[in-house]
């Protein structure tokens, strides 16, 4: 398969389209990717003339119009060679379709219905024509692109890749795989440093699940979930005179940090570097500064009238202040307390955060607020590895987070439902695709609602959730032609704020790393003279059976509500697949209970739509949780996809394009290049790996 870019002759437009044509002839200056922006497309488009016939689109062919065709490299692999399959409509026996592929940014389920089954493509140049091609491609690329954002190739590395949501943070991961670190060396020096330079994100006061992949293909989770205070009981948030967001801001919204505790354990049993040497670049960006992107002033705008100054000054004096009166994008975060505390812990080590000075800061600013933190649940804090999920999807290996992670189920829930719809045969982005995902999405949230909990004290039955047989049922429940309502979960058999990063190295290793302090600046307390912002995570509980916390989620039947030591229901859903048992891909997301949906379509979008990895993480997102019964899309979702949504009975929500941020990486099968995708949502940047001598990245800091 040969990729070849179609350039436009008029108005400058250039690289437009990108088709696979082996009869197209070679010359020079091979480029792979779409380059042209949605605009340009459109104005392509437009420029054409109207087409409302076969032999009007063959006249603009031979127009001129098109100005150049050049070819690029074979690609072999499967997993990023377009698809163009065409509705067995657009045929030259019936080539009045054509026209209605050019002209919708959606198309229709007509046109898309009876696409051939995965696999059943067939060559450009034998039985579709190069017309019909583009025409195909032409409209998935308008349907499926976010508005206003220019795409942009995969990073493409063969030693390694660290893919994160800060550009900075994913070159301080790449400094220490530079300095022959491997993969998880990288992933806790990243992770520090996302902690410096997200502060409203994640850090020293918060928690993160990591799935780690060994060079010999072993998965292994380790759970740095928060816990609980020991102080803590099942109604306290219930109790008379209990203000009415004290589980999402101030003392009581803060559960035992164990960010630090959990990347130590990581280092210590499957790193190879000091903790001072993964430290440094943490330090140096809190010492010195980093630049605000746009991603940190929106989030920071939208916090700025939320955290009142006189009950948080220190987070005041260190986010806001510095900044009053300037826009902040731009303007360089410099955090002295922060990089104190991080080269505190590099000297001294762990024990400064169990029952040394800082963890005494902590627990006094804690206490003295009203909370119920003490030393000893500090000290008391231990990490655990536990059991990843396990699922096969066309035929390839889920390994994903179990509990108390809520993602891992519902992912591999959803994806053995939907094994069993053609979704390759449908256009991504087009009705029926979200139609199926999200009534799977339905399915498994409702579960998730009722079933999962922290399984050190809740009996999870994970098994029967995951199973083929159970979402053989489940899927029998979908209605492919119209919404259904979920008024319970499945029947189980009787006998039974957030960041991600991806790391690869050269030798299979990979990191899933999910971090949080759960909602924008956690529960707003900065701790004085140490720069940690503390986590809310105890909003993840829940306050009682179906009463929402901050992100809509409810707990149907009390296996989520708050207990001394245990872990919250998490959404955060690291994960990482092998195909044929060699690494395959990396993935993961910030963003609540939309992290488990963003999982779920990056996997779409690479596996039953082979995108490349940039493409996958920058493609239109949709999600639904059950409850509220509502289907949210993100504004660039077509008019006539709502419309058809809302025919199916959806009550469909246009919604921000903030909500998630995936930052994946794929090792290409036969070549073994490290491919990143950097979701442009956010701050975040792939940095490729060539060799141990040269990080290559194509923007400086």
């Amino acid at each position: 398969m040969t990729w070849a870019t179609v350039t436009g002759a008029n108005s400058g437009i250039s690289s437009i389209l990108i088709v696979p044509s082996p009869a197209l002839p070679s010359i020079s200056r091979p480029r792979t990717g779409w380059l042209g922006s949605v605009g340009q497309a459109k104005s392509f488009a437009a420029s054409s003339g109207a087409v409302s016939s076969c032999e009007d689109a063959a006249s603009v062919l031979g127009s001129g119009r098109l100005q150049a065709i050049a070819t690029a490299p074979t690609r072999t692999s499967r997993a990023f060679a377009p698809r163009l399959r065409l509705a067995r409509a657009v045929r030259g026996d019936d080539c009045d379709s054509v026209p209605r592929m050019w002209n919708s940014s959606s198309g229709s389920a007509a046109d898309l219905s009876a696409l051939p089954r995965a696999g059943a493509s067939q060559p450009l140049g034998g039985g579709f024509s190069l017309l019909y091609s583009l025409f195909f491609l032409l409209a998935v690329l308008l349907g499926a692109a976010p508005a206003g954002a220019a795409p942009r190739s995969p990073e493409t590395g063969r030693a390694g890749m660290v893919v994160s949501t800060h550009r900075a943070a994913a070159e301080a991961g790449a400094s220490i795989l530079v300095q022959g670190g491997n993969a998880i060396d990288a992933a806790v020096a990243t992770a520090f440093a996302v902690g410096v330079v997200q502060p409203f994100s994640a850090g020293l006061g918060g928690g993160a699940f990591a799935l780690v992949r060994l060079s010999d293909g072993t998965i292994r989770a380790l759970d740095a979930r928060e816990t609980a205070p020991a102080a803590t009981t099942p109604n306290m948030y219930l109790a008379p005179g209990m203000p009415k967001h004290a589980s999402v801001r101030g003392p009581l919204a803060v559960a035992v940090p164990s960010f630090v505790p959990g990347m130590i354990e990581l280092l210590e049993k499957h790193g190879t570097m000091p903790l001072a040497q993964v430290l440094a670049p943490a330090i140096d960006l809190a010492e010195n500064g980093v630049e605000i992107g746009p991603y940190h002033a929106r989030m920071a705008g939208f916090m700025r009238g939320r955290l009142a100054q006189a009950e948080f000054p220190e987070t005041w004096r260190i986010q806001f202040a510095p900044f009053e009166g300037k826009a902040m994008r731009g303007e360089r975060l410099v955090q002295k307390d922060l990089a104190r505390s991080i080269r505190l812990l590099a000297r001294r080590g762990e024990r400064v955060f169990r029952d040394g000075e800082i963890a005494r800061a902590i627990v006094a600013e804690v206490r003295q607020r009203g909370g119920l933190l003490t030393l000893d649940d500090l000290r008391n804090f231990e990490p655990r590895w536990r059991e990843p999920v396990i699922g096969d999807y066309r035929g390839l290996r889920v390994a994903s987070f179990p509990p108390p992670s809520s993602g891992g189920a519902v992912l591999v829930q959803a994806l053995n439902v939907l094994e069993g719809f053609d979704l390759a045969g449908l256009r991504p982005g087009s009705a029926p695709v979200i139609h199926l995902v999200s009534e799977a999405m339905k399915l498994a949230f409702a579960d998730r609602a009722a079933y999962l909990g922290d399984s050190d004290f809740v009996d999870v039955p994970l098994s029967k959730l995951v199973s083929k047989s159970y979402a053989k049922a489940q899927r029998a429940r979908i209605d492919a032609s119209k919404a259904t309502e979920i008024r319970r979960p499945g029947a189980i058999p009787e006998d039974a704020g957030t960041t991600h990063l991806s790391v690869t190295d050269a030798d299979g290793r990979a990191v899933a790393l999910t971090m949080t302090i759960n909602t924008p600046f956690g529960s707003g307390i900065t701790v004085k003279g140490t720069g940690v912002v503390l986590n809310n995570e105890m909003d993840d509980f829940a306050v009682a059976t179906n009463i929402p916390n901050s992100f809509g989620l409810i707990d149907t039947r009390g296996a989520n509500l708050p207990a001394a030591g245990k872990r919250p229901l998490s959404s955060m859903t690291p994960t990482i697949l092998d195909r044929d048992g060699q690494l395959f891909m990396v993935s993961g997301s910030p963003g609540g209970p939309r992290i488990i949906s963003t999982t779920l379509l990056t996997i779409l979008n690479v596996v039953d739509w082979e995108m490349d990895p940039q493409a996958a993480v920058a493609a239109p997102r949709f999600h639904h949780q059950w409850d509220p019964n509502r289907l949210r899309v993100e504004p660039e979702t077509a008019d006539e996809v709502v419309s058809e949504l809302e025919a199916m009975g959806h009550e469909v929500e246009r919604s921000s394009r903030r909500w998630s941020a995936a930052e994946i990486i794929v090792v290409e099968p036969g070549t073994g290049q490290h491919l990143g995708g950097a979701d442009p949502r956010s701050d975040g940047a792939a940095i490729r790996i060539d060799d141990a001598s040269e990080v290559k990245s194509p923007t400086a800091r």
